[in-house]
């Protein structure tokens, strides 16, 4: 009998993530799978988590240096995150 290794979820697309406030202020960096890099507008380094979900969303947990976190969620139209604050970041993967 041959065995064959199942895969479970397929894994988090790679690619250039951009985010957004209201505020104008901007995070933008790679992502390679599940793990994503940022850096902000002041060169703060944002490192962060994607979680693909059974329902076909991904969840995004990001924290960086000075212990600030952002979290969020994405679907079929883009990524929206909320920082500690209450500010809403919207973005998009290419």
């Amino acid at each position: 009998m041959i065995y064959r290794k199942r895969r479970g979820t397929a894994s988090v697309p790679g690619g250039y993530y951009r985010f957004a406030t209201s505020l104008h202020q901007s995070v933008s960096g790679f992502g390679d799978g599940d793990f994503i890099r940022l850096r902000d507008e002041y060169g703060n380094v944002w490192r962060g988590t994607a979680e693909r979900q059974e329902d076909n969303t991904v969840h995004y947990h990001f924290r960086d240096s000075n212990g600030k976190t952002v979290s969020g969620i994405s679907d079929s139209f883009g990524i929206i995150l909320r920082d500690q604050s209450g500010h809403v970041w919207r973005g998009f993967l290419m």
